[in-house]
């Protein structure tokens, strides 16, 4: 049996960003326009703050005016609540993001509802979601629209697929199910209370995998010839006492069912980033009322 295609997107997110910073040149020679992206971190989640500094680092590279506000764990909500305002009403910020996880002690709701939606490059606010699922231009969250350019490029027309996305998250699986709708998909969201969710996965051409379960999506799950998307990013011990990671996807098994499939690492979350900048940038042209 023929392996899967291994879908690059690691190559993919780098010929984005190139176009990305083209476009931004352009904004900056045309309009006078320096999109600009403001990141804010709350404590010292290790993971949280590997995420922040790439962000920092590639908005810059490609051309963008780049803030990164880091506060004590013990920050208040209100103190936090106060800068998003403040980075609400700057001129100079096209894109706010709060990395997510906070303190306990803030409300995550209470956060997202705070940023503006014009400024909401993650497409969290009830504001994007609602444009999103009523067809309305938004910003859309960016993984599962990195998601969505990985699956263009590798199938084309996405139209009359069958497509199971597995998690129902705010961020990932509901966005995903409402942006492969709009491709005209017929969309199924699994979960962990799905009866038989082999059976359910193993009826989609298209399958996203993103429950936060190593390895849990098997080759027996899958449809010959469907087109595997892991969006899990997990990290399980090695027999030599280090850790690796891997997705929510059998990798090494599934591949030789699959006709494509993103690897972990190397495939979605390369995407993540590059998508945040093109929504700062499209976030900006909006503000500006610079045409797309």
């Amino acid at each position: 049996m023929t392996q899967a295609a291994i879908i690059d997107g690691k190559a993919f997110a780098a010929r984005l960003r190139e176009t990305i910073a083209a476009e931004v040149a352009g904004l900056k020679a045309e309009h006078g326009l320096t999109p600009g992206l403001a990141v804010v971190l709350v404590g010292e989640d290790p993971a949280s703050q590997v995420y922040v500094r790439s962000k920092g680092e590639q908005t810059l590279e490609a051309g963008m005016h780049s803030e990164t506000h880091r506060l004590p764990a013990e920050t208040s909500q209100a103190e936090l609540l106060a800068l998003v305002e403040r980075l609400n009403s700057d001129p100079a910020v096209h894109g706010v993001l709060v990395q997510f996880p906070v303190p306990d002690h803030i409300s995550q709701a209470a956060v997202v509802a705070a940023i503006s939606p014009d400024k909401d490059v993650d497409g969290l606010t009830v504001a994007n979601a609602g444009r999103l699922a009523s067809g309305l231009p938004a910003l859309t969250p960016c993984t599962p629209t990195g998601c969505m350019m990985l699956l263009r490029d590798q199938l084309g027309d996405l139209s009359g697929k069958r497509a199971v996305v597995v998690g129902r998250s705010n961020l990932m699986g509901k966005p995903m199910a409402q942006l492969l709708l709009a491709a005209d998909c017929t969309v199924t969201i699994a979960h962990s209370r799905t009866k038989d969710l082999p059976a359910v996965v193993r009826e989609a051409d298209i399958v996203v995998a993103a429950v936060g379960r190593p390895q849990m999506v098997k080759a027996d799950w899958v449809k010959p010839g469907a087109v595997v998307i892991d969006v899990g990013i997990n990290r399980i011990p090695k027999d030599d006492g280090k850790t690796r990671l891997v997705g929510d996807v059998a990798f090494d098994e599934v591949k030789d069912v699959a006709s494509a499939i993103t690897p972990v690492p190397g495939g979605v979350g390369p995407m993540t980033i590059a998508c945040l900048l093109a929504n700062t940038v499209l976030a900006a042209k909006r503000l500006n009322g610079i045409g797309e």
